[in-house]
């Protein structure tokens, strides 16, 4: 395709509002502040911010600098630079077609979600009642109702991966749903992708903003708040903390992937990129921790509403074991109450120390999840104790969705951009190679969560292999730039 017939960004102001969207997605949600609470807390965001420094904005960098130097896709690009490296552009191709297969998985999810959330009582409440209408269903009993919404009656998993599962028609509808909105995002190219991101880029923050307010009000808030940035110092020391944090950059930026080349290829000749990089990287990590703050008190209000009910069935216990006054004991006081019927009635403690609960706030608190578990049932188990839940719950799962569409818009238009490149489709419209895309992932479906599971590991760890010389890459990125200039 003729370089002058490219389309562009109608101002930098999109093309800045396109990376964030991509960029700030579900990591930033769900992975960043799970790190956070496994390696120290406040004290993670040292090896963070370095690796953001020495990899993070200078990798970022280099991709506006070649995407913008070729204004080709990832294929072109790298090809120009040197045949030998065409394959680093395929293998970004490939990886943003598998990324896209589990992305819609998610999106397909926050829409079930957020459509249950148009309910008079949430669905994830309660358990429901059993066939015979005498109580509640045992399998949800013995986990927790957001569990069992979660992975009976949004998944519905099957108990093996062996064993395949039917096709779950809510789910494939919302599935088919995630993909025509996608289409429909990027039908024209840069043209409706540019006005789309002026939404998918903000509305999360407007969310988030709203959520910081009402979290930090909730009862426990920042027993949360304060554990995120008590830093536990010896974390440091383990290798596993850097290397989290060098692979959060990769998965948090999109680094490594062809979206942030495709992006760039559609930008003004003399663009300042080199601005940009650092603004996209910097308001990136600054979300991440934006939201691990709305995360840990919302994570806070759920630690303590388990920690406190757990301290009044030991009370309840206590209560009647010993037929003591009901106002004998209160939640603040079981503790000193265990051990003066410890020290009064040893032999009956004994008896009871079985049935006796292990109630620490601590281990609330330090519970690590991640992932499908955070997004989808902590959130869930918070939101259902709020007031109001079905505002904040649709609020919640819209700001996914938005999320989610964000990083689809980027990883899309890694795989059409190179398509787009090729002369002998330079004459097929957008619309058609949409279309083509759109049927061959429709079939994603039966790949199932296992599938989407792996690829989010994947993700992290496919940068790395890319991104073996870094030294080289400075390198190109000088060149390119003394050549724009």
């Amino acid at each position: 395709m003729a370089k002058d017939a490219r389309d562009n960004w109608e101002s930098p102001t999109q093309f800045v509002l396109a990376c964030v969207s991509y960029a700030v997605g579900l990591g930033n949600v769900w992975r960043f502040p799970y790190l956070c609470q496994m390696h120290g807390g406040g004290g993670f965001l040292i090896p963070y911010l370095l690796m953001l420094l020495l990899e993070g904005v200078p990798l970022f960098y280099l991709e506006l600098a070649i995407g913008q130097k070729m204004r080709l896709g990832s294929i072109g690009a790298w090809t120009a630079i040197s045949p030998y490296l065409g394959g680093i552009g395929l293998a970004s191709v490939v990886t943003s077609m598998y990324l896209c297969l589990y992305y819609n998985i998610i999106n397909a999810w926050s829409f079930w979600y957020l459509f249950h959330s148009f309910q008079s009582v949430l669905p994830w409440a309660a358990c429901p009642v059993n066939s015979n209408r005498t109580g509640p269903m045992e399998e949800c009993e013995k986990a927790s109702p957001t569990q069992y919404f979660f992975y009976r009656e949004t998944l519905n998993i099957s108990p093996s991966i062996e064993k395949n599962g039917g096709i779950q028609t809510g789910q494939a509808l919302c599935f088919l749903l995630a993909w025509v909105i996608t289409y429909l995002f990027i039908i024209r190219g840069v043209k409706s992708t540019g006005k789309v991101v002026y939404f998918t880029a903000t509305f999360p923050y407007v969310v988030l903003f709203i959520y910081l307010i009402r979290g930090m009000t909730l009862h426990g808030a920042l027993n949360g708040v304060k554990y995120m940035f008590t830093p536990k110092m010896e974390e440091l020391a383990n290798p596993t903390t850097w290397i989290n944090a060098a692979t959060q950059i990769f998965f948090s930026l999109g680094l490594g992937f062809g979206s942030l080349i495709a992006f760039a290829s559609y930008n003004q000749y003399h663009n300042n990129f080199e601005r940009q990089a650092i603004i996209v990287s910097l308001i990136n990590s600054g979300t991440s921790i934006f939201a691990s703050i709305v995360t840990f008190a919302i994570y806070g209000f759920k630690a303590t509403i388990n920690y406190e009910n757990c301290l009044d069935r030991t009370r309840i216990l206590l209560l009647n074991s010993f037929n003591l006054a009901e106002d004998s004991i209160t939640i603040n006081n079981v503790f000193e109450m265990i051990e003066k019927l410890n020290t009064t009635f040893p032999e009956q403690f004994a008896e009871l120390s079985n049935k006796l609960e292990d109630c620490s706030l601590e281990n609330e608190l330090s519970t690590a999840v991640e992932g499908a578990g955070l997004a989808f049932i902590v959130y869930s188990e918070a939101i259902k104790n709020m007031p109001l839940s079905q505002l904040w719950s649709v609020l919640y799962f819209f700001m996914l969705l938005m999320l989610g569409m964000g990083s689809m818009l980027g990883n899309i238009t890694a795989i059409t951009t190179p398509l787009r490149d090729f002369k002998f489709l330079s004459h097929v419209s957008n619309e058609i190679v949409k279309n083509i895309r759109n049927r061959i992932f429709l079939q994603s479906k039966y790949f199932g969560k296992s599938f989407c599971v792996m690829l989010v590991v994947f993700k992290g760890l496919l940068p790395k292999l890319i991104c073996t010389n870094t030294t080289f890459f400075y390198n190109i990125a000088g060149a390119l730039q003394a050549k724009i200039k």
